[in-house]
């Protein structure tokens, strides 16, 4: 188990400054206005303390004092449930659960398609393929509702942000058309928060320069 052996008197974030997992939590710790100390780590040179703190020795990690969290939709969820104002999922248990399930597809659809694009390789250009008509075919969500599913601001739309501020990375440009304009002017929704302007790392400003 991951436990501090060193227990640290404030929030501790491990974070790789290009990774959307990464980015995901950062956006919420921004909304929340937690007092956090963001340590971004080299993937390919971990601190010898991430191995001791996490039995996978992997990235994002988040510390607050004898808590050690790895996965990021737990991070998420803690910080939500720790940090309660502004709430970031549904106050109604069915709500909350369809949060959580859009949550899930987003990381099990659409995560390993970011992620074989930016690895390269033969996979590459059907994945690309595949995340823009998904993109494409969910425009019309927006057209009733500000953000995805819900009125306010929510842990999906954390989830979301990351990955549709990367399209430029990915080579995916979105069509200007009627159907598209409804998550285009999402897009512009989150990129315009200031949460969401505060989460970027040098490397993330870099990609929309």
């Amino acid at each position: 188990m991951g436990v501090p052996t060193n227990k640290r008197s404030s929030m501790t974030f491990f974070s790789d400054g290009r990774c959307h997992f990464s980015h995901r939590v950062r956006i919420v710790l921004a909304e929340k206005g937690v007092s956090v100390e963001i340590i971004d780590v080299d993937p390919d040179d971990k601190p010898a303390e991430l191995a001791d703190l996490n039995p996978y020795n992997s990235l994002p990690t988040l510390v607050d004092r004898d808590l050690v969290l790895f996965e990021t939709k737990v991070m998420m969820e803690y910080l939500d449930e720790r940090f309660p104002h502004p709430p970031l999922l549904p106050v109604y248990p069915v709500a909350r659960a369809q949060s959580r399930q859009i949550m899930h597809r987003i990381e099990r659809d659409w995560c390993p398609l970011v992620d074989k694009i930016l690895a390269g390789g033969k996979d590459a250009a059907a994945a690309r393929k595949d995340l823009r008509d998904s993109f494409v075919g969910i425009a019309p969500m927006f057209t009733d509702l500000p953000y995805f599913f819900n009125e306010e601001f929510s842990l999906v739309d954390c989830c979301m942000a990351p990955l549709l501020w990367r399209l430029d990375q990915l080579e995916i440009a979105l069509p200007k058309t009627k159907q598209a304009k409804p998550l285009l002017d999402y897009m512009d929704r989150l990129f315009e928060r200031e949460a969401f302007q505060q989460s970027l790392t040098e490397y993330e400003r870099e990609m929309r320069a």
